[in-house]
């Protein structure tokens, strides 16, 4: 899923879509769902095209759509035959994907599309066109069925059916050196007069510009999907008993020795986390519109029974580096959205020196990220835990804290701006930082105390020095707070959340 498993440059052979099935499904498992097309009235030369189509793919139409297993799970499945007709989708092709996707949705089975397809069929004109609405609108009705639909790009895939069915997946990978576009190379030559530019549509280009979650071989879909469902569609909750972090109280330390340990270049961070104390987690990439920021981690995962959409911080690897940027945010807000479609719950990370301060930043909307990053976790209708996990500087953390519960790290803290920053406002000078982290109440203790944090994990003495045990026993905690919110209504937790911090400073 990540940059070493990207092949720019290698020669991968493209597979059909009876021998994609053969590869994904458990061996003797599929079970097709099509019927014999009724293919529109039109002229005699088309007639021969499609027999032609026929006789050369050896199927009757540009897909093939059932169910099958994958490694034990039911699953529905379309997929293209590009060697018929280019993989073209006409009317009757439509007809067939949107009766699938309705199989699927009413049998509540999680659905993977692999499309392969120059787009629209050309021979069938502006009605054949407009199927690609009747087939987003069935993918729509899946997904609000809260059913997973994954996706797996295959090369080419380009014009009507990137720009529909092939671009809605709750999450989305692509066979290696594929090409994939909304503009056919071959056209824009055609109507330009020279080459589109080298580069741009291929999967890999994709995956660096955040547009898809990762660039894998068929081989290794089985394993992948395997794992996504295994988070998306978890079993039932078994009772998680009380951690024994309920009962630790928070540190007696002062406010600014909290600070000094939080930055510790050796602490551990949410890729620690997500290593150390969860069963399972599957990165995603970017926000899906172009946009990925290192600043912030997308992730299915795990933590022991308990299911959940991850986003957090990503600290710099080297001083210097900007913070999070508006395009975390944008990335965050996919996870939030993911988290509703798939009622799961939303684990937020905080672990962060403040966000990016750059032309770029503001430009790009910062202030108003923050805002809309506010307003959907406040109105969010999954259940939401956030974790301050280390650093928590200013609307950079805010942005991804409110939660129905808060757990936080020994020597986490949470403040307007760094301890130096808010001295440097009072008092014109950072010296002060000490007392100002004191006078804010930015350490765990003070948060406690007034009801923003509701469980703390223990550093035994600093997470530094106890990376993975600190991990597990977080992990630990994570589990428990997941699963002590399970089964609560939307709307309820929401009147909760939004009571919570209502009550914040009151008298």
């Amino acid at each position: 899923m990540a940059a070493d498993q990207r092949t720019r440059g290698q020669r991968t052979r493209r597979l059909t879509a009876t021998e994609l099935v053969e590869t994904v499904l458990d061996d003797g498992t599929f079970a097709s769902w099509d019927e014999e097309p009724r293919e529109p009235e039109t002229s005699a030369g088309y007639r021969e095209e499609l027999a032609a189509a026929g006789a050369k793919s050896g199927q009757d139409e540009s897909v093939i759509t059932g169910e099958g297993l994958i490694r034990g799970r039911r699953v529905a499945v379309i997929v293209s035959e590009f060697s018929f007709l280019a993989g073209s989708i006409g009317q009757a092709a439509a007809a067939r994907i949107v009766a699938a996707i309705e199989r699927a949705t009413a049998a509540r089975l999680p659905l993977l599309a692999g499309p392969a397809s120059g787009g629209t069929r050309m021979q069938e004109g502006t009605l054949a066109f407009l199927s690609m609405v009747r087939i987003t609108a069935a993918v729509r009705a899946h997904k609000q069925a809260g059913l997973p639909y994954l996706v797996y790009l295959r090369h080419p895939t380009t014009g009507g059916v990137m720009a529909s069915w092939g671009s809605l997946g709750h999450m989305t990978v692509a066979e290696p050196g594929a090409l994939l576009g909304f503009l056919g190379p071959r056209v824009y030559e055609a109507l330009h007069g020279e080459p589109f530019p080298a580069d741009v549509q291929v999967a890999e280009n994709l995956f660096d510009k955040g547009l898809i979650d990762a660039v894998v071989a068929a081989g290794q879909l089985p394993e992948i999907i395997d794992r996504a469902l295994a988070i998306l569609i978890p079993g039932p909750a078994a009772n998680v008993p009380a951690p024994a972090t309920l009962g630790v109280a928070p540190s007696t330390a002062e406010a600014w020795a909290s600070v000094e340990i939080s930055r510790n270049p050796r602490r551990p961070d949410l890729r620690s986390l997500l290593k150390y104390g969860a069963g399972d987690a599957l990165p995603l990439n970017g926000t899906g519109q172009g946009e990925k920021d290192p600043g912030l981690l997308l992730a299915l995962a795990r933590f022991g029974g308990q299911s959940c959409v991850v986003l957090g911080h990503q600290r710099p690897h080297a001083a210097g580096d900007d913070g999070m940027g508006p395009a975390s945010l944008r990335e965050a807000r996919r996870g939030m959205r993911l988290a509703e479609e798939l009622s799961l719950p939303l684990l937020a990370v905080i672990d962060t020196a403040g966000a990016a301060m750059s032309r770029e930043a503001e430009e790009g909307g910062l202030a108003g990220e923050i805002a809309r990053s506010l307003h959907d976790l406040i109105g969010l209708q999954s259940p939401t835990v956030s974790v301050l996990f280390g650093q928590g500087a200013g609307g950079g953390a805010l942005a991804l804290l409110p939660a129905d519960r808060t757990i936080a790290a020994e020597h986490a803290w949470l403040s307007p701006l760094p301890p130096e920053g808010a001295s440097a406002i009072v008092h014109r000078t950072t010296e002060f930082a000490p007392g100002m982290s004191a006078a804010q109440g930015i350490n765990v203790a003070s948060l406690y105390a007034n009801g923003v944090v509701d469980h703390v994990v223990d550093e035994r003495d600093d997470a530094a020095h106890e990376a993975k045990a600190f991990c597990r026993r977080m992990g630990a905690a994570i589990e428990y707070e997941l699963w002590s919110l399970g089964g609560a209504p939307g709307a309820e937790l929401v009147d909760r959340r939004i009571q919570k911090y209502g009550k914040l400073g009151s008298m």
